[in-house]
Protein backbone atom coordinates (compact mmCIF):
# COMPACT_ATOMS: atom_id res chain seq x y z
CA UNK A 1 0.00 0.00 0.00
CA UNK A 2 1.48 3.32 -1.05
CA UNK A 3 0.14 5.20 1.63
CA UNK A 4 1.72 5.07 4.71
CA UNK A 5 -1.00 4.13 7.19
CA UNK A 6 -4.56 3.35 7.45
CA UNK A 7 -6.05 6.95 7.97
CA UNK A 8 -5.34 10.31 5.94
CA UNK A 9 -6.43 14.35 6.92
CA UNK A 10 -7.02 16.27 3.91
CA UNK A 11 -7.04 19.76 3.51
CA UNK A 12 -8.24 22.04 0.34
CA UNK A 13 -8.06 26.09 0.86
CA UNK A 14 -6.63 29.02 -0.65
CA UNK A 15 -4.22 31.73 0.88
CA UNK A 16 -5.12 35.27 0.22
CA UNK A 17 -2.09 36.36 -2.53
CA UNK A 18 0.36 39.02 -1.12
CA UNK A 19 0.14 36.24 1.84
CA UNK A 20 1.38 33.45 -0.60
CA UNK A 21 5.54 33.67 -0.45
CA UNK A 22 5.41 33.47 3.27
CA UNK A 23 2.83 31.17 3.61
CA UNK A 24 4.83 28.56 2.03
CA UNK A 25 7.87 29.37 4.19
CA UNK A 26 6.07 29.10 7.56
CA UNK A 27 4.62 26.08 5.87
CA UNK A 28 7.88 24.22 5.16
CA UNK A 29 9.98 25.72 7.59
CA UNK A 30 7.50 25.34 10.69
CA UNK A 31 4.43 24.04 9.91
CA UNK A 32 5.01 20.34 8.15
CA UNK A 33 7.49 20.09 10.78
CA UNK A 34 5.61 20.60 13.67
CA UNK A 35 2.95 18.60 12.34
CA UNK A 36 4.91 15.48 11.63
CA UNK A 37 6.41 15.59 15.10
CA UNK A 38 3.12 14.54 16.69
CA UNK A 39 3.01 10.77 17.39
CA UNK A 40 1.22 9.00 14.86
CA UNK A 41 1.63 11.39 12.04
CA UNK A 42 4.34 9.71 9.03
CA UNK A 43 4.26 12.65 6.03
CA UNK A 44 2.83 15.17 4.95
CA UNK A 45 2.43 16.61 1.45
CA UNK A 46 1.96 19.87 -0.04
CA UNK A 47 0.36 20.11 -3.34
CA UNK A 48 -0.55 23.48 -5.93
CA UNK A 49 -2.78 23.54 -8.02
CA UNK A 50 -1.62 23.18 -11.95
CA UNK A 51 -5.44 23.33 -13.27
CA UNK A 52 -8.32 23.75 -11.48
CA UNK A 53 -9.07 24.96 -7.53
CA UNK A 54 -8.22 25.42 -5.00
CA UNK A 55 -4.99 26.48 -4.52
CA UNK A 56 -3.94 23.97 -2.08
CA UNK A 57 -4.28 20.57 -1.23
CA UNK A 58 -2.37 18.86 2.11
CA UNK A 59 -2.54 15.45 2.80
CA UNK A 60 -1.20 14.19 5.93
CA UNK A 61 -0.62 10.61 6.38
CA UNK A 62 -1.07 8.76 10.11
CA UNK A 63 -1.18 5.74 11.32
CA UNK A 64 -4.78 5.42 12.50
CA UNK A 65 -7.67 7.27 12.72
CA UNK A 66 -7.61 7.40 16.57
CA UNK A 67 -4.32 9.74 15.70
CA UNK A 68 -6.18 12.77 14.17
CA UNK A 69 -7.98 12.55 17.86
CA UNK A 70 -5.11 12.41 20.10
CA UNK A 71 -4.38 14.93 22.88
CA UNK A 72 -1.15 15.34 21.03
CA UNK A 73 -2.78 16.51 18.02
CA UNK A 74 -5.51 18.96 19.69
CA UNK A 75 -2.85 20.24 21.85
CA UNK A 76 -0.86 21.71 18.91
CA UNK A 77 -4.49 22.55 17.34
CA UNK A 78 -5.36 24.65 20.09
CA UNK A 79 -2.55 26.35 21.14
CA UNK A 80 -0.81 27.60 17.49
CA UNK A 81 2.21 29.39 17.62
CA UNK A 82 2.58 33.34 16.96
CA UNK A 83 3.94 32.88 13.26
CA UNK A 84 0.56 29.94 12.79
CA UNK A 85 -1.86 32.45 14.48
CA UNK A 86 -0.43 35.08 11.81
CA UNK A 87 -0.95 32.75 9.16
CA UNK A 88 -4.63 31.00 9.90
CA UNK A 89 -6.04 34.64 9.59
CA UNK A 90 -5.03 34.44 5.68
CA UNK A 91 -6.98 31.39 5.12
CA UNK A 92 -9.67 31.51 2.28
CA UNK A 93 -12.27 28.29 1.92
CA UNK A 94 -10.59 25.40 4.00
CA UNK A 95 -12.30 22.16 3.88
CA UNK A 96 -10.63 20.01 6.19
CA UNK A 97 -11.62 15.63 6.38
CA UNK A 98 -10.12 13.23 8.84
CA UNK A 99 -10.64 10.37 6.59
CA UNK A 100 -10.10 6.10 6.32
CA UNK A 101 -8.03 4.63 3.11
CA UNK A 102 -10.44 2.62 1.98
CA UNK A 103 -8.29 1.47 -1.16
CA UNK A 104 -4.47 2.55 -1.92
CA UNK A 105 -3.07 0.55 -4.74
CA UNK A 106 0.88 0.86 -6.78
CA UNK A 107 4.06 2.03 -5.20
CA UNK A 108 5.24 5.53 -5.04
CA UNK A 109 4.37 8.75 -5.04
CA UNK A 110 4.05 11.17 -8.48
CA UNK A 111 5.14 14.83 -8.67
CA UNK A 112 1.46 15.49 -10.54
CA UNK A 113 -1.76 14.56 -9.05
CA UNK A 114 -5.70 14.01 -9.73
CA UNK A 115 -7.73 15.10 -7.11
CA UNK A 116 -11.32 14.67 -7.41
CA UNK A 117 -13.74 15.00 -4.91
CA UNK A 118 -17.48 13.44 -4.70
CA UNK A 119 -20.03 12.18 -2.39
CA UNK A 120 -21.92 9.14 -3.07
CA UNK A 121 -25.99 9.15 -2.87
CA UNK A 122 -26.85 7.07 0.11
CA UNK A 123 -28.12 4.62 -2.20
CA UNK A 124 -25.40 4.17 -4.13
CA UNK A 125 -22.56 4.65 -1.88
CA UNK A 126 -22.05 0.65 -1.30
CA UNK A 127 -22.14 -0.38 -4.97
CA UNK A 128 -20.06 3.05 -5.98
CA UNK A 129 -17.43 2.01 -3.70
CA UNK A 130 -17.41 -1.70 -4.65
CA UNK A 131 -17.02 -0.85 -8.38
CA UNK A 132 -13.83 2.06 -7.58
CA UNK A 133 -11.72 -0.41 -5.16
CA UNK A 134 -12.32 -3.82 -6.97
CA UNK A 135 -12.90 -3.02 -10.71
CA UNK A 136 -11.54 0.48 -11.37
CA UNK A 137 -8.82 1.37 -9.02
CA UNK A 138 -6.52 -1.40 -8.86
CA UNK A 139 -5.75 -1.80 -12.49
CA UNK A 140 -4.67 1.94 -12.88
CA UNK A 141 -1.07 2.15 -11.39
CA UNK A 142 -0.23 -0.04 -14.20
CA UNK A 143 -0.80 2.19 -16.94
CA UNK A 144 1.89 4.76 -18.48
CA UNK A 145 2.56 7.88 -16.91
CA UNK A 146 0.74 6.63 -13.77
CA UNK A 147 2.28 5.60 -10.23
CA UNK A 148 -0.29 5.19 -7.51
CA UNK A 149 -4.38 5.85 -6.78
CA UNK A 150 -5.52 5.92 -3.55
CA UNK A 151 -9.50 6.37 -1.99
CA UNK A 152 -10.26 8.36 1.22
CA UNK A 153 -13.42 8.50 3.54
CA UNK A 154 -14.57 11.36 5.83
CA UNK A 155 -14.94 8.62 8.99
CA UNK A 156 -15.07 11.33 11.87
CA UNK A 157 -15.84 15.17 12.19
CA UNK A 158 -13.31 17.00 13.38
CA UNK A 159 -13.18 19.00 16.87
CA UNK A 160 -13.42 23.12 16.55
CA UNK A 161 -10.08 24.29 17.82
CA UNK A 162 -8.40 27.87 18.22
CA UNK A 163 -6.90 27.33 14.89
CA UNK A 164 -10.27 26.94 13.15
CA UNK A 165 -12.12 29.59 15.09
CA UNK A 166 -9.25 32.20 13.23
CA UNK A 167 -9.54 31.20 9.90
CA UNK A 168 -13.34 30.45 10.10
CA UNK A 169 -15.81 27.86 9.56
CA UNK A 170 -14.32 24.49 7.46
CA UNK A 171 -16.07 23.08 4.93
CA UNK A 172 -16.55 19.27 4.96
CA UNK A 173 -15.09 16.37 2.99
CA UNK A 174 -16.94 12.97 1.69
CA UNK A 175 -15.00 11.12 -0.35
CA UNK A 176 -11.63 11.47 -1.98
CA UNK A 177 -9.68 10.33 -5.04
CA UNK A 178 -6.13 10.69 -5.47
CA UNK A 179 -4.03 9.16 -8.57
CA UNK A 180 -0.60 10.38 -8.81
CA UNK A 181 1.87 9.29 -11.47
CA UNK A 182 4.97 11.00 -13.72
CA UNK A 183 2.95 12.24 -16.35
CA UNK A 184 0.10 15.17 -16.55
CA UNK A 185 -1.48 13.81 -19.70
CA UNK A 186 -2.21 10.09 -18.58
CA UNK A 187 -3.62 11.94 -15.51
CA UNK A 188 -5.95 14.65 -18.05
CA UNK A 189 -6.65 11.63 -19.86
CA UNK A 190 -8.20 9.30 -16.79
CA UNK A 191 -10.44 12.66 -15.70
CA UNK A 192 -11.48 12.70 -19.11
CA UNK A 193 -12.19 9.29 -19.36
CA UNK A 194 -12.90 6.35 -16.68
CA UNK A 195 -12.88 8.64 -14.21
CA UNK A 196 -14.80 11.49 -15.88
CA UNK A 197 -17.85 13.25 -13.91
CA UNK A 198 -20.33 11.00 -16.14
CA UNK A 199 -18.84 7.88 -15.34
CA UNK A 200 -18.86 8.90 -11.71
CA UNK A 201 -22.52 10.16 -11.91
CA UNK A 202 -23.61 7.28 -13.66
CA UNK A 203 -22.22 4.91 -10.66
CA UNK A 204 -24.07 7.46 -8.25
CA UNK A 205 -21.29 10.08 -7.15
CA UNK A 206 -22.54 13.81 -7.33
CA UNK A 207 -20.80 16.79 -6.31
CA UNK A 208 -17.74 16.30 -8.09
CA UNK A 209 -15.10 18.57 -8.29
CA UNK A 210 -11.28 17.78 -9.73
CA UNK A 211 -8.29 19.40 -10.37
CA UNK A 212 -4.63 18.48 -11.15
CA UNK A 213 -1.80 18.97 -8.79
CA UNK A 214 1.78 19.53 -8.50
CA UNK A 215 3.98 18.27 -5.64
CA UNK A 216 5.50 21.33 -3.90
CA UNK A 217 6.97 20.05 -0.54
CA UNK A 218 6.82 16.73 1.28
CA UNK A 219 8.11 15.98 4.67
CA UNK A 220 8.18 12.76 6.55
CA UNK A 221 8.76 11.78 10.24
CA UNK A 222 11.74 10.25 9.60
CA UNK A 223 12.65 13.11 8.13
CA UNK A 224 11.71 15.44 11.44
CA UNK A 225 13.27 12.76 13.37
CA UNK A 226 16.88 13.08 11.94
Amino acid sequence: MPLLGKAAMLLYFDIVQYAIPEHDDWHTHEHLPERLSIPGFLRGTRWVARRGQPRYFVMYEVEQLSTLASNAYLQRLNNPTPWTTKMMAHYRGMARGLCSVVGSYGSGMGHVGLLIRFEPAPDAKSALGNWLVKDMLPHLPARPGLGSVHLLEAAVAPQVTNEQRIRGVDASVAWALLATGYSQSSLESLAEAELCDAQLEKRGAGGMVSALYRVDYTLTQRDVDA
